[in-house]
């Protein structure tokens, strides 16, 4: 048995592989997809867009992966072109691991491009951070119709680096949010763990739970030290059209759960331009993707990445999968219905 390693999404996995030639060419696939490349220096932003070959006048942005270009970014790309949308993918920049002060105008330039360029209707979707990221855009800008949020929170969070320092692989940058807008910070929830606590608190929970990587407790313990203030909640009630929010029970990056249900009150208790749709499952970690799309990404060994991920996954892989599966069915039913509306 031969073994295959692939980086992306913050994490670098392998798996075994029976028949390596079909990864070879699923991947060479990848590097043939046509595309037109955004740099911020003369475009505004940073990105790729990727035309579907069926003809549509709807696009999805897409914040998979690290990098725009990058595998996991290429694959989400696949899959939703079967969906017969429109993909702009995003990420900060080239080889850029974190997320501080992203200036939200970014997403705005994507937007007025797509425009210009023949798309009538505008979605996005993010997963983690940029979960986080899509829903903070949309409720910004009113042309974004579809919001699709994996694993969200419902406030901004400090911004942090990822990479090399002191020994840690990430740590928070001081006096900067996540994201910015006309060069202002937006409001956030400061980290309680400086560096390189930080980093110590996460290693820590992470060996000894066991997961690939677990931050639970460094977002819990800085929520009790410092409760989140409405300026740092996001305000899901300016964003319009659908807002489907995904998340699961034993996620070990932050208490998602928690954070839907409280988007779930605060769109019962203001007036609201948007149609909430959400799902928390029992079990499904942090990696609450549509099956169709985690098994473009891993055309072998899916079931096993995920297990090798997390913990839970390892003690309830069938109810794993079935979230997944049927995550799948509610992603493609959002879509679906987003392309009929106003026709």
């Amino acid at each position: 048995m031969k073994e295959k390693s692939i980086e992306g999404s913050n994490a670098k996995f392998t798996w075994g592989v029976k028949n390596g030639k079909e990864l070879i060419l699923f991947y060479e696939e990848m590097i043939k997809m046509k595309k037109r490349h955004f740099d911020v220096e003369s475009d505004g932003f940073y990105g790729a867009y990727w035309k579907c070959k069926t003809g549509s006048d709807c696009a999805m942005i897409a914040m998979i992966g690290d990098d725009s270009e990058d595998y996991l970014a290429r694959t989400s790309v696949k899959w939703l072109h079967k969906l017969g949308v429109n993909v702009m993918t995003m990420s900060p920049g080239k080889k850029d691991y974190g997320h501080h002060n992203y200036p939200l105008e970014r997403i705005e330039k994507a937007i007025d491009w797509l425009k210009v360029h023949g798309n009538q209707k505008i979605g996005i979707v993010g997963a983690s951070t940029t979960g986080t990221l899509a829903l903070t855009a949309a409720s910004y800008f009113e042309d974004i119709t579809l919001t699709i949020g994996l694993t969200p929170s419902d406030f901004i969070w400090q911004g942090f680096m990822q990479g090399k320092k002191d020994g840690c692989k990430e740590w928070p940058i001081e006096g900067e949010s996540l994201f910015s807008y006309k060069g202002e910070s937006l409001p956030y929830m400061p980290f309680c763990y400086k560096h390189p606590d930080y980093w110590h608190v996460i290693e820590k929970e992470t060996k000894r739970t066991g997961d690939m990587i677990n931050s639970r407790k460094l977002f819990d313990d800085s929520e009790k030290a410092h409760p989140i203030q409405e300026d740092e909640m996001i305000k899901i009630e300016k964003i319009n059209g659908t807002l489907l929010l995904i998340g699961a029970e034993d996620d070990v990056l932050w208490d998602t759960a928690k954070y839907i249900r409280r988007m779930k009150q605060r769109i019962k208790e203001r007036p609201h331009t948007c149609r909430l749709e959400f799902v928390i499952y029992e079990h499904g970690t942090h990696f609450v993707f549509p099956e169709g799309m985690l098994k473009t990404m891993l055309p072998v060994g899916s079931g096993l990445f995920v297990k090798l991920a997390f913990q839970a996954a390892r003690k309830y892989p069938k109810e794993c999968r079935r979230a997944r599966l049927d995550i799948d069915q509610r992603v493609r039913n959002a879509v679906t219905k987003w392309k009929k509306v106003d026709r």
